[in-house]
């Protein structure tokens, strides 16, 4: 009758404590519902079995408790709190009830018989913080006739049929009966009749005031139920905004100078990440927590969350760089905490995880920097949640499948091979689901092991690998170079079969690829099986799926799969997930956490992603790669730059990691900063080429002048920037940021017009000669013997139509790192194509560039 939806969830008599778990987590689901305002818990819990009356009662959030009995809620009227919590629906409909008799409470001497949670207790608190002087009697009172005598409010809720006479009753109380008794009655159909505490025959002639059994509290408590479940809902439409997040931002205590990053990182104290993970609309049933700084989300969030519009999409890219870098996550960092914290917007950051190979390294960590960082920084570095261990597993995994099948084909017969593989389980072979796929590839069809011909046994236990062929590396997530070239097989178990092989890093492997890109568990697994580790000595390629290990690299990157939580300084939202890097691989972070970010900040909020190294590199893999996998379609295109590049770009001196910058960096020049600019244009000019507005960031640092700074904006512009703005973000978070953030919002207002560099239909060739030429200026490609060898391999086997991930230097346009600027003139060498058919790419290897 007055718009309330009510839903009732019914449990068995047998219910047991493990069934309340059960409850507990739908009441945990129902107290993350915005569209539920109230939530009670009908007691007594009607179960044969003992069931923790507290402990259900208590998971109701404060909030929801319409019924006023958490203890929260009980608290907060013991100690008068009344405008700040839910008072339980009886003792407040006995308050109307009285208040509608026109009697004041103040200064009344009012008796409550009962001490129950849900009537005698908060009817006591209720009379008291109205200024009434209140007595509480109970079964061991010794004269309760004679209190009963003093009251001039009578609240009576012993649970004791008639057990308060008549002529107990001062004459003109106010008597509220909230017992429900049943006593025998001859003249009833069902013999007995409903009466209450109070003897109301007799007592009616005493009191001024008497309510009814039935009729009388009972509608009351149910009215009560209404208005409470009403004035839930009002408070939660003060604090809600449709489409907005209600966050706590930190506010940054900005030191100048300013401090180390750890200093930084460990003076700003992050919230619990289960506060952030509540405050962006995740549910709690989707969050693993990993301690207290960091946690997981699971992936069914996409799916609760697939009606909801995404949000606006941003990639941050730069300049080429020097050895340095010039700052890109540290600006990704600004700019989500100057859009969240300063403007106000819904916005995540997504990021990769970094490799322990550059954290130990000269480089760094990757967390950003000065006070725009994704904290804890150490948690960020090193270790997260596993994901980059799990992935060396893996990896290592098929490293040892493809060394252990070429050692027991090679000294094993074929009824030998099959006697391993499809061994006798109960009496009875049976193939796995693994060994019916390649079976099915091989073109038998037959299920039954005992049917299969020699020629089919034999064609199935083979793979005859291809030593010379085979281009799975083993991996770890550390730089050690002594691992480049090595020999394995050298103990005599192996019985002489030796090869040379290498090390690689981690975050080099396909597996790292294919968790990037993927798009569910479902989609790994295929991605997986797919994967090419080498060709048979016919040419065919062989696969994870070939050697039976797909399901279990499934298993092992289960957990990888779900994106890591983490937070900001300022406290935004940043996912964590996957780290390829952008010259030897696609250089984005993974494609499950924007497509989750995107739900979750909704249509006015903002997704910002970052893409390795210079706009050549990673942002050309992010618009051919990974949009084309992910179908996202990104809105504004942030091109980072800095004064010091801009002038190496323009001549200036060499920059060496490690050693203090030259003076030429450090004093003003604006005519070398004007020469450098045109590595700023055409990288302009490559994020154009893609239809995107491109907003040119320019991190400024403590040596840049301001004639510097307003000279690189100025010249971006003309260039075809939609806006180019300075940004302090190193020194003052996401305040120096806001600028930048203005722009980018206009930027995402703006027409965007995305389109693909090429069309992976064509050759593989032409796909190459299209990124040589448009993106970094080449006059033309030249495929070296062993490149010309791939392309002919991969079109045979079916690879060609796969995009292109360049394997290239990110420190020049060109294949040499020691041409600055936009260098012309210049032939592409291409000495080898490489495939990763699980990640779904091809990567030709420019120049002297190693993996």
């Amino acid at each position: 009758k007055i718009g309330i939806n009510a839903k009732h969830v019914r449990l068995p008599k047998t219910a047991t404590e493990d069934e309340a778990s059960r409850v507990l987590r739908n009441i945990v689901k129902v107290n993350e519902d915005s569209s539920v305002h109230g939530l009670i818990v009908q007691l007594p819990l009607d179960s044969v079995n003992p069931i923790d009356t507290e402990k259900v009662t208590n998971a109701v959030a404060p909030e929801k408790d319409v019924d006023g009995l958490t203890s929260i809620n009980a608290g907060k009227l013991s100690r008068g709190d009344l405008g700040d919590c839910f008072i339980p629906c009886t003792p407040k409909g006995c308050m109307e009830l009285i208040k509608q008799t026109g009697v004041s409470v103040v200064g009344k001497n009012a008796v409550v018989i009962g001490r129950s949670k849900i009537v005698g207790a908060p009817m006591y608190d209720l009379l008291l913080w109205n200024h009434a002087t209140v007595t509480t009697c109970h079964s061991k009172t010794t004269d309760l006739s004679a209190e009963v005598g003093k009251a001039d409010i009578l609240v009576v809720g012993a649970g004791k049929a008639e057990v308060v006479k008549g002529d107990w009753v001062k004459k003109g109380a106010v008597v509220i009966d909230c017992g429900i008794n049943h006593i025998p009655d001859n003249t009833k159909a069902s013999g007995k009749r409903v009466v209450g505490d109070v003897e109301y025959s007799s007592a009616k002639e005493r009191a001024g005031f008497i309510t009814p059994v039935p009729g009388g509290v009972g509608p009351m408590t149910v009215a009560m139920l209404m208005e409470n479940t009403v004035e839930s809902a009002k408070r939660f439409l003060q604090t809600f905004s449709p489409g907005k997040w209600n966050i706590q931002y930190n506010k940054l205590n900005l030191q100048k100078p300013v401090p180390s990053d750890i200093e930084i990182s460990r003076s700003c104290p992050p919230k619990p990440i289960d506060k952030l993970a509540r405050e962006v609309g995740l549910l709690s049933d989707e969050v693993e927590m990993y301690g207290k700084t960091k946690a997981k989300v699971l992936l069914s969030t996409i799916k609760r969350l697939e009606s909801q519009p995404d949000g606006k999409y941003v990639v941050v890219t730069g300049i080429t760089p020097t050895p340095l870098g010039e700052g890109k996550s540290t600006t990704t960092v600004g700019l989500v905490q100057a859009l969240g914290a300063h403007l106000k917007l819904n916005v995540f950051a997504c990021v990769r995880q970094p490799s322990q190979g550059p954290t130990f390294g000269i480089k760094g960590g990757a967390a950003g920097g000065g006070y725009s960082q994704v904290i804890p920084m150490e948690e960020f570095n090193l270790h997260l949640t596993g994901d980059i261990h799990a992935i060396t597993a893996a990896n290592n995994l098929v490293a040892a499948a493809i060394d252990a099948r070429m050692f027991h084909e090679t000294t094993q017969s074929d009824k030998a091979l099959f006697n391993r593989l499809v061994p006798v389980s109960g009496g009875q072979r049976t193939f796995s689901p693994i060994q019916l796929n390649r079976l099915k590839k091989l073109c038998i069809e037959k299920e039954d092991p005992a049917t299969l011909t020699d020629d089919e046994i034999n064609r199935f236990v083979r793979l005859d690998i291809d030593p010379d062929t085979i281009t799975w590396q083993r991996v770890m997530d550390t730089n050690d170079r002594f691992l480049r070239k090595i020999t394995v097989g050298q103990s005599p178990t192996e019985k002489g079969f030796t090869r040379t092989t290498q090390f690689d890093i981690t975050v080099a492997s396909e597996i790292m690829a294919v968790l990037a890109l993927t798009s569910s568990l479902e989609d790994m697994r295929r991605r997986l099986a797919k994967m090419v580790v080498a060709s048979s000595k016919k040419g065919d390629p062989i696969t994870a799926e070939d050697l039976g290990v797909s399901g279990a690299l499934t298993v092992l990157m289960r957990d990888a799969i779900k994106p890591n939580l983490m937070q900001t300084l300022e406290g935004t939202p940043v996912f964590v997930h996957a780290g390829p890097f952008a010259n030897i691989a696609h250089g984005n972070s993974s494609i499950l956490a924007d497509k989750i970010a995107l739900k979750l900040v909704g249509p006015e909020g903002f997704v910002v992603t970052e893409a390795g190294f210079g706009a050549d590199i990673g942002m050309e893999k992010f618009f051919n790669i990974k949009c084309r996998y992910s179908g996202l379609r990104p809105h504004v295109v942030v091109l980072v730059a800095t004064v010091r590049a801009l002038k190496m770009h323009g001549g200036g001196p060499t920059v060496t990691a490690g050693l203090p910058l030259p003076k030429a960096y450090t004093e003003e020049d604006l005519e070398l900063l004007e020469k450098g600019c045109s590595n700023l244009r055409k990288q302009i000019e490559n994020a154009k080429a893609f239809g995107v507005p491109v907003v040119v960031a320019v991190n400024a640092f403590k040596t840049d002048t301001g004639a510097e700074l307003d000279l690189v904006c100025s010249l971006a512009k003309a260039a075809g920037a939609f806006d180019a703005v300075r940004c302090s973000h190193w020194a003052e978070g996401g305040s120096g940021a806001v600028a930048l953030g203005g722009a980018v919002q206009r930027a995402a207002q703006a027409p965007s017009h995305f389109k693909f560099l090429y069309d992976v239909e064509l050759p593989i060739i032409d796909k190459i000669r299209i990124i040589a030429q448009k993106i970094y200026g080449a006059d033309d490609v030249e495929l070296l013997p062993e490149a010309q060898h791939k392309v002919e391999l991969y079109t045979k086997q079916g690879f060609w139509n796969l995009p292109i991930c360049m394997a290239k230097t990110h420190l020049s346009l060109s294949h040499d790192p020691e041409k600055k600027g936009v260098p012309t003139g210049f032939i592409l060498p291409i000495r080898d194509i490489r495939a990763s058919v699980g990640a779904g790419f091809l990567y030709p290897l420019v120049g002297t560039v190693r993996t």
